[in-house]
């Protein structure tokens, strides 16, 4: 099964397995990892499940919509480069091994 690692504002590392098919936030929410509101479910309209992509295949990725371009301007944290909400990251094998780090905060 294709993990991923969380990094917290803390600089705490968290590897976790995440079923194909399945949102990081999901995975995220299931796992307890702190720093992952997910208030709307993951639908797109809360932006408490913001993340900074750090590594692993960038071009598995999906593109950025345009429901996540305008909640990733609403983020609480500061959007960078980087930034992406885990509810619109669903996991495949090519994205095992991928490295996110939470933001400072989420709301």
């Amino acid at each position: 099964m294709p993990k991923v690692t969380f990094i917290g504002s803390d600089d705490k590392q968290t590897q976790i397995e995440v079923p194909v098919g399945h949102s990081l936030m999901e995975a995220a929410i299931h796992a307890n990892i702190n720093g992952i509101l997910g208030e709307c479910g993951g639908s797109a309209n809360c932006a408490t499940c913001h993340v900074y992509v750090e590594s692993g295949n960038l071009d598995a990725l999906p593109e950025v919509g345009v429901v996540e371009e305008e909640m990733l301007d609403a983020t609480s944290s500061e959007r960078t480069e980087k930034s992406r909400l885990s509810c619109q990251l669903f996991m495949t094998e090519a994205l095992d091994g991928l490295v996110v780090r939470l933001p400072p905060t989420q709301a």
